[in-house]
C-alpha cells in the first residue's frame, strides 16, 4: 500500500536541520500503526510527508505503486482526495455547523462551479450523517463546532475525513490536546473504523499504552531515524526508553 524508500527531508532555517534521514517503511493495507517519538524527532514531518504537506529533500514515498514525489499539483490532489487528515487542534471552521465541516471533505470530488457554491448533493448530505453516526455525535450536525468540547471537535475531524471515502487515514497527535479518558474514544473511534473499514491508518501518539492498546504496530522516531519498526506486542519500556530517552507518560486513567 505505502512503501517509503530513503526517505529524507532537511529544512534551512538559517542553519540546516535534519529532520528525517534514510527513513524505510512498508505500510500493508488495512494496517493501523502508531508513530512514536520526542518532538523534534520528525514523526509530524513523516506524517506530512506522506500527503506531500511537506515536500521531501530525496527519496520515494510509493503508494499504490505510484511516487507521488514525482507528481504534480493535480496529480497530488487526485492522490489527496483518497487522504483522510485528522490534526491535533482539529482544523474545524468554528463559526459553520458540524454538518458543514463534514461536507467539506466532499468539495474536492465537486466541479468547480458547485465546489465554490458548497451545492452538495443529497448523496453527499447523506454520506456526512452517516459518517457523523458512526462517531456518535449525529445529534451535533447542526451545532456550530466551536459550541462543542475537545472531544467532539476531534470526532468531527473523524467524521470528516471519513466522508473523503478514503483510503488512509493520517492521524498527526490526534488526542494530544484531550483529557485521558476522551482519548480513549477517539482511538477506539479509529480502531473500530480500522476493523470495520480496513482503512489504513496512521497515528502520531506519544502515550505508549495507547499506542500498544490501539495500534498492530509501533514505529519509533529517534532523531529523523527508526530505531523501532515491530508488533505492538514487541514494544516494551526498555525499548520505548530507547526512543525516547525517558520512561513512557501514563495517561492516568484505565482504558
Amino acid at each position: 500500500m505505502i512503501e517509503v524508500r530513503h526517505l529524507r527531508k532537511v529544512y534551512t532555517r538559517g542553519a540546516e536541520v535534519v529532520a528525517l534521514k534514510d527513513v524505510n517503511v512498508t505500510i500493508s493495507d488495512g494496517e493501523f500503526v502508531a508513530i512514536i517519538g520526542l518532538s523534534g524527532a520528525g514523526k509530524s514531518t513523516f506524517m506530512r510527508c506522506l500527503n506531500r504537506l511537506v515536500d521531501p529533500t530525496s527519496g520515494e514515498i510509493v503508494i499504490d505503486g505510484q511516487d507521488i514525489t514525482k507528481l504534480d499539483a493535480e496529480g497530488m490532489r487526485q492522490v489527496r482526495l483518497k487522504i483522510g487528515m485528522i490534526f491535533q487542534e482539529f482544523n474545524l471552521v468554528d463559526r459553520a455547523t458540524v454538518l458543514d465541516n463534514v461536507l467539506m471533505a466532499r468539495a474536492g470530488y465537486l466541479p468547480t462551479g458547485r465546489s465554490v457554491r458548497r451545492a452538495f448533493s443529497k448523496a453527499d448530505r447523506d454520506l456526512a450523517f452517516h459518517c457523523l453516526e458512526r462517531v456518535g455525535i449525529v445529534d451535533k450536525a447542526y451545532q456550530r463546532a466551536d459550541a462543542l468540547s475537545g472531544g467532539q471537535r476531534q470526532r468531527v475531524g473523524i467524521a470528516r475525513a471519513l466522508a473523503q471515502e478514503p483510503r488512509v487515514i493520517l492521524a498527526d497527535e490526534p488526542v494530544a490536546s484531550l483529557d485521558p479518558r476522551t482519548a480513549h474514544v477517539v482511538m477506539e473511534d479509529l480502531r473500530r473504523i480500522n476493523d470495520e473499514d480496513g482503512i489504513t491508518t496512521i497515528v502520531n501518539i506519544h502515550f505508549l499504552e495507547l499506542a500498544k492498546a490501539y495500534a498492530d504496530r509501533i514505529i519509533g522516531l529517534a532523531g529523523g531515524v527508526v530505531v523501532f519498526d515491530g508488533p505492538s506486542a514487541e514494544m516494551d519500556e526498555p525499548t520505548f526508553v530507547k526512543v525516547y530517552g525517558t520512561r513512557p507518560q501514563r495517561m492516568g486513567v484505565a482504558q
